[in-house]
């Protein structure tokens, strides 16, 4: 049985919409949101704490993922990762503690106001081996088959063509790579006039 995979909403408004509202967790990281952030919400999803303690504030208040995308496999030394929509860059950050100087991370987000926060967050840290690149997870500035391993941390479901967002994982992973994610999965039919509103994609 073929799946129906086609969008069933403006992706250029859903982007838009998804950007502003990660924008203003850059620049307002204690605002109130409808989603936690920070060092709460790292402590909740079971981020080792001291790992996280040691980071300065810049590194995660704007922290907004689902999960502990290293929760199933700690990453290898010499490792090169992708980071696909990393935000303000903590799950960088922890990848290249993992991967050490021999690795190599990419942190690939489309909020330029993230971008910045990330890239002076890495710079505050010493960071060599860690790099951030504006782009879409949907067309990553990535070569083929560059990386061992690609993470996520809830924002495949915040993409209308999540087909797309997979066959591109598959394209930068080499044979054998490894991908680690955690999102939001609905297991019921959601309406069509679910499916079209923007605001319950971001809310």
């Amino acid at each position: 049985m073929a799946i129906d995979d086609t969008p069933r909403v403006d992706e250029a408004a859903l982007r838009g919409e998804v950007r502003k509202k990660y924008r203003d967790v850059a620049l307002k990281p204690t605002a109130d949101y409808h989603f936690h952030t920070g060092r709460p919400l790292a402590r909740r999803l079971g981020y080792d704490d001291a790992v996280v303690t040691a980071l300065p504030d810049v590194a995660v208040e704007s922290f907004a993922g689902v999960g502990n995308p290293f929760a199933s496999r700690a990453l290898e030394p010499g490792e090169r990762v992708v980071d696909i929509g990393s935000g303000g860059g903590l799950d960088c950050f922890i990848a290249a503690g993992q991967v050490g100087v021999d690795g190599q991370v990419v942190g690939i987000d489309m909020t330029e106001e993230m971008l910045a926060k990330a890239r002076a967050a890495a710079g505050t840290l010493g960071l060599d081996n860690v790099e951030f690149r504006h782009g879409l997870i949907e067309e990553m500035p990535v070569e083929d088959g560059w990386a061992d391993v690609v993470i996520a941390n809830g924002v495949i479901n915040l993409c209308a063509d999540k087909a797309k967002v997979f066959k591109e994982i598959m394209r930068v992973l080499r044979p054998g790579g490894h991908l680690q994610f955690a999102d939001i999965a609905n297991g019921r039919p959601v309406p069509e006039a679910a499916l079209q509103n923007i605001d319950l994609w971001t809310a």
